[in-house]
């Protein structure tokens, strides 16, 4: 989720697209032959804690996760805010693509000053006939399977703050995190167009700062895609293309995108969804990141603490996403 507000919008040259629409049919690297790819390798199971409705990437980060056959989603669990309006809206995503058996549990409510923007298409997913506590079946989750989890953060970090706190030892066995979140050398609106001005506290992390110190902290492994990497522009011509498709999912995309109410959304959060399926999108550099008390994640010397993508390319991420966006939702 991020961003209060929205930056400059970045363009396609006009062979640029020429070349997107000429290819965009034919399998790129690392979308594979999806179905080949499906059953060739065990799935990657994850657990997504997102802050859904505020944003609009959250829902594209989502909707990717359902549309890429390479992984199993174990549950989505909500973070801060109104996080029971947030499980609702998830629950009507999950429904509406034929996931309704993907569980949906509720994290930490919180005070946001982010306005929850589709809140009114949240509103008419079902509530749960029983509340399942986000950080709880986080932990279940592991202790069921060790070392196989990974965990795709893409909202500010209060469960795992929690869910650190509560059971370290435990937490200590997923596999790793992908996280969206920090700005390592490139803040907001840095699209490589003007000299760089340097990292800023991103809302991520800025949003509960111990919750994120516990994670850079705790010991398991990080791969952290920052604003460095992560502003990934979905222009006027890529939605025209995505949603004149007829699918529950592209019927969804475009309806929160007109209700988040802004013109050009930016994916931050897609971006970690697509690295778990496809890492190669945004290859990882070890580093040494700290986070201090203004929610900066500084970059310091010493023994690496995360794998971070410090540059992506935004048309080959497109050119992995689109085709997975748009195909028939295949039901489960």
């Amino acid at each position: 989720m991020k961003r209060v507000s929205q930056w400059k919008t970045s363009f396609w040259s006009g062979a640029a697209l020429l070349v997107f629409f000429a290819t965009s049919c034919v399998p790129c690297a690392g979308q594979s032959n999806l179905s080949a790819s499906a059953g060739a390798t065990s799935k990657t199971k994850i657990i997504l804690d997102t802050d859904i409705g505020d944003d609009v990437d959250d829902a594209f980060a989502l909707g990717l996760a359902l549309q890429s056959p390479e992984v199993e989603i174990l549950g989505v669990t909500t973070a801060w805010g109104d996080t029971s309006l947030r499980a609702r809206m998830a629950r009507r995503m999950l429904l509406e693509n034929g996931r309704g058996e993907i569980p949906v549990a509720e994290g930490i409510v919180t005070t946001s000053k982010t306005k929850f923007s589709q809140a009114e298409w949240a509103e008419k997913g079902p509530a749960a006939a029983a509340k399942t506590d986000a950080v709880e079946f986080l932990l279940s989750e592991i202790r069921k399977r060790p070392d196989e989890i990974t965990l795709v953060a893409i909202g500010p970090l209060t469960n795992v703050g929690a869910a650190i706190g509560r059971d370290g030892a435990t937490f200590r066995k997923l596999k790793r995190v992908v996280l969206m979140g920090g700005s390592v050398r490139k803040g907001y609106g840095d699209l490589g167009y003007e000299p760089d001005r340097g990292p800023q506290p991103e809302y991520n992390i800025f949003s509960d700062v111990a919750a994120a110190q516990k994670l850079f902290t705790s010991g398991v492994p990080i791969f952290m895609m920052p604003l460095d990497s992560t502003q990934l522009k979905l222009d006027e011509v890529k939605r025209e293309v995505l949603f004149q498709k007829a699918t529950p999912l592209t019927g969804e995309l475009s309806e929160l995108t007109k209700e988040w109410g802004q013109k050009t959304p930016t994916l931050f959060d897609a971006m970690a969804v697509a690295y778990v399926v496809e890492p190669k999108l945004c290859p990882v550099t070890k580093l040494r990141i700290e986070v201090d008390k203004e929610g900066f994640t500084r970059e310091v010397k010493g023994e690496p603490n995360v794998s971070a993508c410090l540059e992506s390319d935004a048309e080959k991420f497109f050119r992995f996403a689109m085709p997975r966006w748009m195909k028939a939702t295949e039901q489960k």
